[in-house]
């Protein structure tokens, strides 16, 4: 199964993340392209906050395809390209993870994403067994 580390010896978590997720023999592993704020149509959400949310229902779309939720997320790699975005996706972030154990995570500032109207992309990694 998974196995979420975070030892005395490492700062406490800022956010909603462990500082690692092992693995066990024998799982599942299912790696999530980056997800934007476009909906099935292809159009991209009008506010930063839609955008957020449509990218983690993008997300979750795609882990329940593979039979899998919030909770088998053991990676989580997220890219705003703003400051001022961080509590805007951390947001939608807690709201799509719920209750569900923290992955290890990182988020990155950049400067832009391959389509200048997208103002987040999450990725990540999943396992289940």
């Amino acid at each position: 199964m998974l196995k979420r580390l975070n030892p005395a010896t490492v700062h406490a978590p800022a956010g909603k993340y462990s500082h690692g997720v092992e693995t066990a023999a024998g799982v599942r592993v299912l790696h999530v392209s980056g997800q934007v704020g476009a909906g099935r149509d292809g159009a991209t959400a009008s506010t930063d906050a839609a955008q957020c949310e449509q990218a983690w229902a993008n997300v979750m779309n795609v882990l329940a395809a593979a039979g899998m939720g919030a909770g088998d997320i053991v990676k989580l790699n997220a890219y705003v390209t703003r400051t001022d975005l961080i509590p805007v996706y951390r947001a939608a972030r807690d709201k799509a993870l719920g209750n569900a154990a923290p992955p290890a995570s990182t988020l990155v500032v950049v400067a832009a994403l391959a389509n200048p109207a997208w103002v987040v992309e999450i990725e990540c990694v999943a396992a289940r067994a």
